[in-house]
């Protein structure tokens, strides 16, 4: 394996910044709403509604991605919930019944996002201002996005980079730093500060609004929307400050000038000296005046506790900073300061008096916090309390600090609280959520105190789970005598309630994983199909947010019966109201008749309680093939097409019938006119014809007939027709009507104008979508066929799509240009284009308020383009020029351009492209409503995908288990509730549901079984379909009881319990207690069974546990055991044991108490953290030794070892009798076995000193490769040369390829590669491709990739057009795709090695380019499109795991 490819395939879950802001609409864009009252006299009695403010956007970021989502607000109206996917979650309060978030947009950096603020006007800014978001990135590189209407997503609108030769006088000699840049704002957005190199301060300037080349008025007349941006910036140096050490900084509110407060410690000092040095830390707050650039300090405070962390400001009108200590919370300003001692470890400084202490002892290291208003702040621990602190204030002076306990929730990153009633918990190691909350009354009418629900995404959406906090801390007194100060706050404590209203779904940390069989598995399929028999099985999270992820790639729908039918070409359910009064909810309405068209005959099955065939009994048309079939007239009749007429039934009974073909005019020279192709709307079917022709069906409702229009008013053109679709904008606000120039006028009045047919107007609006074989895509409204939206390019896959009537006066010349240079273009590159057509085309819109439609076509080379609509009104007020009407039109209503319409395209790059040719001429595009509660489209082909539309957002899912699918329809009959029915190419039929234990809505299907626990290692044993899996809780025990356990198993250390005092003895502590489980999956796959607990002494840490094969030296046979390595943790003054542990798993089935079975336990000197099977022996790393031991059946006996100066294994694998071992510090040694000698020998080893993570063998055919990640997110693949010189006689491992990935790699593991369509046409000998490994590895992001190997020549192409696209593709932040994969070495030496990995994360840009430009970089690097494209999906398919 020379040559490799690093792909991603689940991008990072886990969130570690999140922060909110004005980015896609500015505060003005809110009316301030009221919740409705229905009856004012009834409520006059009730406490006001509360006003809720403009909701701001959430932006999150996660490893490398950052997104963009805006909160839904769903208001009550006293309606009940209607689907399962509404939102409503928790309950009503404050008039609101659910929130849930939607995606804006979602950006994949090449850099991973160390720290993120908002830069906004402030409060009291102008409110037609947008906010800006600022990303830092090592080492010191800022970017500042802001959101583009026009186009629909973020623009970079300035970037400051102080890296390179000329800055590098700002590092001071050093290399390596503890942390990235940290970037902050300030609150009236006039300026930015940037903490790089840990001691170089940048001041970004902010551009004063109005200032820039129109001045004020003209932006004010103009209405577009400004976001604040950066001017300049420059450097304060902190040292000449004498600011040393700094933690954090921040600016606080309230001050003319901009002011920045920094804590910094002025000496350090360590846990040893604690004891006489422990106020170490300072305030310096300094006054910046970005004109002058000066900086003067205006307060300072000393002596803080040596544990402060962070700094909060504190809102206006107090201002001021609290400073954030692990074991106290301190307020400072200009002119107060109190304090609050949170446990006793807080000490008060030498000089000044004791400090007041909460009523409980909580510790606030790790913590995060928020303000819920200008008075009380929440901090989130780090066990995932939650606490409010009140300041209790007279004017701007602070009095006191008040602490109290609220509910628990997720352990967590970041907060953010997001308008006046909302908050988010971001969680990198468990589930994030969003929370509404609300201030209710002081805490005197506290009375039913609900300590036990916790904010948590596993508690029932279904109870309404009002929330309040507990632990009253007042006395009687105190209020008393604070409530005779005038102007003072108030002086009872508020009482927030809480409800959970949505949730993102977290993996992360991936910390192992273990692949195994599915429950559904069939054991019967091949080639990829057999992937989807697997799944993944990982340890994620941590403490109580622990959980097992069942990680799926692919759908596996569960089967409920499967019929065989070959010949099958289309499959269509329709319903049947008998009479209109009959009005039934329309979601749960059942399918009456299932309709199924075979090659040359129409099958009909009635749908009740079982599926019945009615062929004989019903007038549909039956003795040919059917084209399509729906139902028409708000589902009181079913329309039938086929190739020689058309058919209205009722039912079972036919009501009309249209036949074509010799009967009108045009047709009478050609009487074999048939239909081709059918899209029905209701009340409109738009047919396309044999000879080229388009025959419009119009529905009359009155009488349920429907006619052909005659005349057609369908516009001629001499260009052909390949593809169109009737589109339904539903709903009683139909979402094209707002991108009309006259919206204004359409929404109150056509109602009025189109009043003779009321009923047309409820149903929306019909649109008419045609593609033409030059590529031109139009939209006609229906039935008059007036032109509202073309764009003559659809065909080219640009980014953006804009109506053509306001492309032509801008972009006029611009486009000669292109034109004159595409002619002169090679002429292989025009006709590459020319052969190319759309064949589908779709657009659809699905549910909800605030829903826009996707538009989606397929090229007749697999290719498929997706665009999502919105809306974007141009800056310019002058209307431009419309096209005239022709005089027929004159007499009706004329609809105006949809001149405000735009598409956006999206990326779709797990997408795996069509075969071409395979599917020609059939329906591939299946929308479908509600499939087991999920909406959007499955794409039928030789490998069909499921799109869920989850947060306006595609979330595609493929479906690899029946190979491929030429027929679906969706299902909802007595016995399939919402399923599906779909029918393979090799001629079954089968009706199917979706695995409800599933999740969606993430990069892969996901399951989570809450454990309770830290879950550190996982190993399946596949005969019994059992997994091992470590666990551990933390337990509070006694000091008495965690002494007396290491008394126990060391004697002589009872003289130091006589120095300890009873009460100290009674102290409590937190200690883990690990065990290990054996869980069983039940069938349903909902619950997972624990089937047994193997429990570990006290102070007895589980490292690893796996299931190996070792050969009885006795009996002569192999035994499956489980082997499990531990170790006493008991402090530096104990020398380290741990044992080996060897158990049988499930011999006695008869007796579930027995299923595991102890055979034996040894002591070892050492941690024993790695163990792994050898040919039949097990190889066992106890802390610097490695030691092979011999099975007897009784006992182990060590056959071999090697003594090496490795300190701690952290991982060992074992391919034939090579073993490769990875240490925490020393990186990998390259060992082999002989069994002759019985002597394990080093063959080689990396010299250079590397802090691994996780190792494995990557195996390209004959050559065996060697991969390691380490500790700074690096992957390096070495190989074993003796032959070579610089190998040093074989003793030196040889560095072959380095990447850097972004997130620390866990654990790898090795999967056979499949064979692609290319290796099968390949002449190359079968064994060399068929040996092919790839690594699938998991991180602590949550994200999961493999490392693939490629052949040579694959290799070179890609990496060539990699470094094309390092220039073609526009990047967000600005960032360098090349500097972000270089291997760092955080300051240490390091000989850069060979570049031999391509980056997927930047090629997948290449499918999103136009195809101008992708023909352009092929022909430039000596190839083509096709060629490039068939690389990248053999290299999908190749690794299309799970």
């Amino acid at each position: 394996m020379s040559y490799a490819a690093f792909k991603m395939m689940h991008w990072a879950t886990g969130i570690e910044n999140c922060a909110s802001g004005y980015i896609t609409h500015s505060p003005s864009d809110f009316p301030p709403r009221i919740p409705s009252v229905a009856h004012d006299d009834i409520e006059a009695d009730l406490p006001v509604a509360r006003i809720f403010g403009p909701v701001p956007n959430l932006i999150v970021t996660a490893g490398n991605v950052l997104e963009v989502y805006v909160v839904r607000v769903q208001e009550d109206d006293g309606r009940p919930p209607r689907s399962p996917t509404d939102p409503r979650r928790g309950g009503v309060m404050d008039g609101i019944v659910g929130a849930r978030l939607e995606l804006v947009c979602h950006y994949r950096l090449h850099g991973n996002i160390e720290s993120m603020a908002i830069l906004s006007f402030g409060p009291d800014g102008r409110a037609k201002e947008r906010d800006s978001i600022i990303l830092a990135f090592k080492d010191a590189k800022i970017s500042a996005l802001e959101y583009n209407d026009s186009i629909h997503g973020l623009c970079t609108s300035s970037m400051h980079c102080f890296e390179g030769p000329e800055w590098n006088y700002l590092k001071r000699g050093r290399e390596s730093y503890a942390r990235g840049p940290i970037v902050k704002a300030d609150p009236q957005g006039r300026c930015g500060g940037a903490l790089v190199y840990d001691l170089q301060m940048i001041v970004l300037k902010a551009a004063q609004a109005g200032q820039g080349l129109g001045g004020d008025e003209d932006v004010a007349g103009s209405g577009g929307p400004i976001s604040v941006c950066f001017e300049s910036s420059y450097i304060i140096n902190l040292r000449e400050l004498d600011i040393k050490h700094v933690k954090d900084f921040t600016f606080v509110h309230g001050y003319i000038e901009p002011v920045m407060v920094i804590l910094h410690e002025r000496e350090l000092t360590w846990a040893g000296r604690i004891s006489w040095k422990h106020h170490t830390c300072m305030l310096s707050a300094l006054s910046i005046n970005t004109t002058l650039k000066q900086h003067p300090l205006i307060w300072s405070a000393v002596n803080l506790p040596h544990d402060a962390y962070t700094l909060l400001a504190v809102p206006s009108p107090i201002g001021g900073v609290l400073v954030i200590c692990a074991n106290s919370v301190h307020y400072h300003s200009q002119s107060a300061s109190c304090a609050l001692g949170l446990n006793n470890f807080s000490v008060p400084a030498e000089s000044s008096s004791d400090i007041p202490r909460s009523n409980f002892a909580v510790e606030l290291d790790a913590a995060n916090a928020t303000w819920l208003s200008h008075d009380v702040a929440m901090f989130s621990t780090k066990n995932g309390e939650l606490l409010l602190l009140t300041l209790f204030y007279d004017g701007r002076i602070v009095q006191r600090l008040d602490l109290s306990k609220s509910k628990a929730s997720v352990l967590t990153s970041g907060i953010a609280t997001i308008g006046n009633s909302f908050f988010f918990l971001g969680s990198r190691l468990g589930d994030s959520l969003l929370v509404q909350y609300s201030s209710g009354a002081t805490s005197s009418s506290i009375s039913g105190m609900d300590e036990a629900v916790d904010i948590e995404v596993d508690a029932v959406p279904a109870k309404r789970l009002r929330r309040t906090p507990s632990d009253v801390l007042q006395d009687s007194e105190e209020l008393s005598f604070y409530s005779s100060v005038p102007k003072s706050s108030e002086s009872a404590q508020k009482n927030f309630s809480f409800a959970v209203r949505d949730s993102f779904v977290n993996v992360g940390p991936l910390k192992d994983f273990s692949h195994s069989l599915r429950l559904n598995a069939d054991p019967s399929a091949t080639g990829i199909a057999k992937q989807s028999n697997y799944e993944l099985v990982s340890c994620s999270g941590h403490g109580k947010n622990g959980a097992l992820c069942v990680l799926q790639q692919s759908i596996r729908p569960e089967l409920i019966t499967e019929v065989e039918l070959p010949g099958c070409k289309g499959i269509w359910t329709v319903y049947h109201k008998s009479s209109r009064s009959q009005v039934s909810v329309e979601d749960d309405e059942y399918h009456a008749y299932l309709i199924i068209s075979l090659e040359s005959r129409t099958m009909v099955l009635e749908t009740g309680e079982m599926l019945g065939e009615v062929t004989e009994s019903v007038d549909y048309y039956v003795q040919g093939s059917t084209i399509a079939a729906g139902n028409m007239f708000g589902r009181r009749r079913v329309i039938q097409i086929f190739a020689h007429g058309v058919r209205i039934l009722d039912g079972s009974y036919m009501t009309q019938e249209l036949n074509f073909g010799g009967h009108n005019s045009e047709s009478a020279l050609n009487s074999e006119v048939t239909v081709v192709s059918a899209s029905i709307a209701d009340p409109y079917v738009l047919l396309t014809m044999s000879d080229g022709s388009v025959q419009l069906l119009v529905g009359d409702s009155t009488d349920c007939s429907v006619s052909v229009q005659n005349p057609s008013r369908f516009p001629k053109s001499e260009d052909v027709i390949c593809a169109f679709a009737l589109y339904h904008d539903k709903g009683p606000e139909p979402w094209l009507r707002k991108t009309s120039t006259d919206a204004w006028l359409s929404t109150g009045v056509a109602e009025a104008i189109d009043g003779s047919d009321g009923s047309l107007h409820e149903q929306g609006d019909i649109y008419c979508l045609v593609c033409y074989e030059s590529g031109t895509l139009k939209l006609f409204d229906v039935p008059h066929f007036n032109c509202v939206f073309s764009d003559d390019k659809f065909l080219s896959g640009k980014t953006h799509l804009v109506d053509t009537s306001i492309d032509e006066s801008s972009k006029e010349s611009q486009k000669v240009m292109n034109k004159g240079s595409e002619e002169a273009g090679n002429p292989i590159r025009r006709e590459s284009i020319d052969s190319m057509k759309i064949v589908e085309i779709a657009m659809h819109r699905w549910s909800g308020q605030y829903s826009r439609p996707f538009l989606f076509g397929i090229l007749n080379d697999g290719t498929l383009l997706c665009y999502h609509a919105y809306l974007y009104e141009g800056q310019d007020g002058s209307p431009k020029k419309e096209p005239a009407l022709s005089p027929q039109d004159s007499g009706e209503t004329v609809s105006s351009r949809l001149r405000n319409l735009r598409f956006v395209r999206v990326l779709l790059d797990t997408f795996t492209r069509e075969e071409p040719g395979a599917f020609s001429g059939r329906q591939r595009i299946n929308i479908f409503k509600n499939v087991g509660g999920y909406e959007g489209l499955f794409l039928s082909g030789t490998r069909p995908v499921w799109f869920m539309l989850c947060r306006e957002r595609l979330r595609l899912h493929p479906q690899r288990c029946d190979g491929s699918v030429v027929a679906f329809s969706v299902l909802h009959i007595v016995n399939c509730n919402h399923g599906l029915i779909y029918v393979t190419s090799q001629g079954f039929l089968k009706i199917c549901q979706l695995p409800t234990v599933l999740n969606y809505d993430n990069y892969w299907p996901v399951q989570k079984i809450p454990l309770r626990g830290t879950p550190h290692q996982i190993t399946y044993f596949a005969e019994k379909n059992l997994y091992s899996l470590i666990v551990s809780v933390p337990v509070t025990r006694s000091l008495n009881q965690v002494l007396s356990s290491v008394m126990d198993q060391e004697g002589g250390h009872q003289l130091e319990q006589d120095q300890l005092g009873s009460d100290d003895l009674a102290k409590t502590y937190t200690i883990d207690e690990f065990e290990v489980r054996v869980l069983e999956p039940e069938k349903s796959g909902v619950h997972w069974e624990t089937k047994a607990t193997i429990s570990m002494q006290p102070s007895e840490n589980t490292l690893t546990a796996r299931m190996v094969t070792l050969f009885n030296s006795t009996t002569k046979e192999n035994e499956a055991l489980l082997a499990i390595g531990t170790a006493y943790v008991q402090g530096e003054d104990v020398a380290g044991r741990g044992r080996v542990l060897l158990y049988c798993l499930g011999q006695n089935t008869e007796n579930p108490q027995n299923l595991v079975l102890e055979v034996y336990s040894k002591e070892i000197k050492g941690a024993i953290s790695a163990l792994a099977s050898l040919q039949g022996h097990l190889l066992v790393a106890s802390g610097p030794k490695i030691t092979l031991y011999k099975w007897t059946g009784t006992e182990l006996n060590g056959v071999a070892f090697y003594d090496a100066p490795p300190l701690h294994a952290v991982s060992m694998n074992i391919v034939k009798n090579f073993v490769l071992l990875g240490d925490i510090h020393k990186s990998i040694y390259f060992l082999s076995w002989k069994e002759q000698g019985a002597q394990l020998s080093l063959l080689a080893k990396d010299f250079g000193s590397l802090n691994c993570c996780a190792t494995e063998f990557l195996i390209d055919g004959s050559t065996l490769s060697l991969v390691v990640s380490d500790d700074q997110k690096n992957i390096q693949i070495f190989y074993y040369a003796p032959k070579m010189l610089e190998s040093w006689k074989g003793q030196k491992l040889l560095s072959r390829a380095e990447f850097h990935t972004g997130a620390h790699v866990t654990k790898f593991l090795r999967l056979q590669m499949l064979p692609t369509a290319l290796d099968q046409s390949n002449p190359t000998p079968a064994s060399e491709k068929t040996n092919r490994f790839a690594l699938l590895f998991g991180t602590l992001d949550g994200s999961i990739g493999c490392v693939a190997p490629l052949d040579e020549l694959t290799f070179r192409r890609l990496q060539t057009l990699q470094r094309k696209l390092v220039d073609a593709v526009p990047h967000v932040c600005g960032l360098n795709p090349r500097s972000f994969r270089q291997f760092q070495s955080n300051g240490k030496a390091h000989r850069p090695g060979p570049d031999n990995i391509v980056d997927c994360e930047l090629l997948c840009h290449y499918e999103m380019l136009s195809f101008g430009e992708q023909l352009e970089i092929a022909h430039q690097i000596g190839t083509t499109r096709s060629q490039i494209l068939l690389n990248l999906n053999d290299l999908h398919l190749g690794t299309s795991f799970l």
